[in-house]
C-alpha cells in the first residue's frame, strides 16, 4: 500500500562505492532506485582529491540533486543516504550523511535503522562533555568513535559497534576508507557489490541493477568490512550473533526486483499470496491488489485460487508531495487522492482485496469503501501478513500500541471497523513457510516482534512510552 498515506514507514536506504571515477553519479541513481526506503531527505558525501565533500537537503533526490546543486560533486568514492525520519525527527540537520572534521580527518556518516539505547547513550556522552548537532540517533557513533581512545578508524568503530544496541546498518568514509557494518541480529539489509575494481554497498540489490554492478553477498550479522585502495578485508567485530532479519522488508518495504539473503522479494510475496488462497478459501469474482507493495501477493492468490486478478484499484502516481501528510484526516483524504477504484472492473463483483498489512485501519476502511461506492457487490480483505499487534523499535515508525488497531481489536472487530464482509490474515506460520528462508540457511532467522511482541533485541526503558512498559515482553 501506499506508505505515504498507510503511516507505515521503514527508515531509510544507503548506497555507497568506493574506487570509480563516476562515484557521485553511480550513488545519484542508485539512491534513485531506494527512494521507496525514504522521501523525506537526500544526502551524497564524495571523497574529492583526498577531501570529504557533500551536499544534502529536504526532499526527494530529484529535487535535492539538480543539475545545477549536482557540480562540483566529484570524486572516485560516495556515500549516499535517502531518509525517512523515525528517531530524531526531521530538518535538514538530520538528513545525511552526517560529515564530521577534526584535525585528524574527516568522517561521513550513514545510517539505517534504529538504536533502542541511543537516549542512554546520549545522556552518558553529554554527562562527559558532548554535544549534539542533531536529534539523530545516528550521530551517538560518531561521539562514540571519537572517545574510544583508539589510534585507527576501524578499532575505533569496532569499539563504538559493540556498545549500541537495535537495528543499524553503518556505512562510514573516511578520506581512506569505507567501513560496513551490520548489527549482530542483522535486523535491516545490507548487500555487497561489485563494478569491475570498484566496491559498493546497498540496502537493496535493486540498486546494483541500476548502476550495473554485480552482486557478491549479503553483510553478515555483527560483521565489519572495509574497502579501500588496497581492496577489501572483512571480520567480526562481534560473534554473539542472533540473526533476525526484519520480516516486514519481505511483505512490504523492500522493491520487488530485490533479492534479501537469496530470496526474490516479488516470489516470496507471491508465495505469501498462495498460502494466503488456500487458508482463506473465499468465492468471489475478482482479486485485486492495493498498489504497488500488495500486487505481487494478490497475483499469488489468483493463480492459486484460479480466480481472475483484474486491475480494480489504480494508483494515481502524480500527485505532488503536498498531500504526504501525517495528520489523520489529512491521510484519510490521502487515500482518495492516490487511489481510485475501476468501476468497469469491481462494479456487480464480489471482490477479493489483498493487501499487504494493517496498520491503523483507516485506509483499509476507506478502500473499502470506495469499492462499495464503484458497485462491488461483496468485499473480502485479505492480508498477506499476520496482524500488527506489537510496536516496532528497530526503525518502523510503529512505536505505541495504541496507534496499532490490531493490539487493541480482535480480527473480527477489525472486519466490522472497516466495513468487510470477511477479513482473513496470513498466519506466521504460512508466513514464514512462504518466504522459505530456513530451507536456503538454518540460521538465518527472522524478527517477528511486530507479529508476536517477542523482540531479538533488548528494549530500553526509555525507548518506550511509560504506559507501554508493562506491555513490551521482557
Amino acid at each position: 500500500m501506499l506508505a505515504e498515506i498507510k503511516g507505515l514507514n521503514e527508515e531509510c536506504g544507503i548506497f555507497a562505492i568506493w574506487g570509480h571515477k563516476e562515484a557521485a553519479q553511480l550513488t545519484y541513481y542508485g539512491l534513485h532506485s531506494l527512494q521507496h526506503r525514504g522521501q523525506e531527505g537526500a544526502g551524497i558525501v564524495v571523497k574529492q582529491n583526498g577531501r570529504l565533500i557533500g551536499k544534502k537537503g529536504e526532499g526527494l533526490v530529484t529535487e535535492v540533486f539538480t543539475t545545477e546543486t549536482f557540480e562540483g560533486l566529484n570524486g572516485d568514492a560516495a556515500l549516499g543516504h535517502v531518509r525517512y525520519a523515525t528517531a530524531g525527527g526531521g530538518g535538514i540537520e538530520n538528513v545525511q550523511p552526517l560529515l564530521f572534521r577534526s584535525q585528524n580527518g574527516s568522517l561521513a556518516l550513514a545510517h539505517n535503522g534504529n538504536l533502542v539505547n541511543a537516549h542512554t547513550l546520549k545522556h552518558q556522552l553529554e554527562m562527559q562533555g558532548s554535544i549534539f548537532q542533531t536529534t539523530s540517533d545516528t550521530e551517538v557513533l560518531a561521539h562514540l568513535m571519537k572517545r574510544s581512545g583508539y589510534r585507527t578508524i576501524k578499532e575505533q568503530m569496532k569499539s563504538a559497534l559493540t556498545m549500541l544496541k537495535g537495528a543499524y546498518a553503518f556505512v562510514v568514509m573516511t578520506e581512506d576508507e569505507l567501513l560496513v557494518a551490520l548489527d549482530p541480529n542483522g535486523l535491516r539489509p545490507l548487500s555487497l557489490g561489485q563494478i569491475g575494481d570498484a566496491y559498493c554497498v546497498a540496502s537493496e540489490t535493486c540498486a546494483f541493477d541500476i548502476v550495473g554492478a554485480e552482486y557478491i553477498r549479503d553483510i553478515r550479522p555483527g560483521e565489519l568490512v572495509s574497502i579501500s585502495d588496497h581492496g577489501i578485508e572483512s571480520e567480526h567485530y562481534s560473534y554473539a550473533t542472533y540473526p533476525a532479519i526484519c520480516t516486514m522488508e519481505y511483505v512490504y518495504f523492500s522493491r520487488p526486483d530485490s533479492n534479501i539473503h537469496g530470496i526474490n522479494v516479488h516470489a516470496a510475496r507471491k508465495n505469501m499470496g498462495r498460502r494466503l488462497a488456500i487458508q482463506a478459501g473465499i468465492e468471489a469474482d475478482v482479486v485485486t491488489g492495493v498498489p504497488d507493495s500488495s500486487i505481487s501477493a494478490a497475483i499469488g492468490y489468483a493463480e492459486q485460487s484460479g480466480i481472475p486478478y483484474e486491475m480494480g484499484l489504480i494508483k494515481n502516481r502524480y500527485v505532488g508531495r503536498t498531500f504526504i501528510q501525517p495528520s489523520q484526516s489529512l491521510r484519510e483524504q490521502g487515500v482518495k487522492m492516490k487511489l481510485s477504484p475501476v468501476r468497469a472492473i469491481v462494479e456487480d463483483k464480489r471482490v477479493i482485496m489483498v493487501d499487504d498489512s494493517i496498520v491503523r485501519g483507516t485506509t483499509s476502511k476507506r478502500i473499502v469503501s470506495m469499492l462499495r461506492d464503484a458497485g462491488a457487490t461483496e468485499v473480502h480483505v485479505c492480508i498477506s501478513s499476520p496482524p500488527m499487534k506489537h510496536p516496532c523499535f528497530y526503525g518502523i515508525d510503529t512505536s505505541t500500541h495504541e496507534e496499532l488497531i490490531a493490539a487493541n481489536h480482535s480480527v473480527e472487530e477489525i472486519r466490522q471497523i472497516i466495513g468487510a464482509d470477511s477479513l482473513t490474515f496470513l498466519t506466521v506460520e504460512n508466513m514464514l513457510e512462504a518466504i522459505g528462508r530456513p530451507a536456503i540457511n538454518e540460521t538465518c532467522g527472522q524478527c517477528l516482534a511486530c507479529f508476536t511482541g517477542n523482540y531479538p533485541t533488548e528494549i530500553y526503558p526509555d525507548t518506550v512510552l511509560p504506559h507501554e512498559k508493562e506491555l513490551i515482553k521482557k
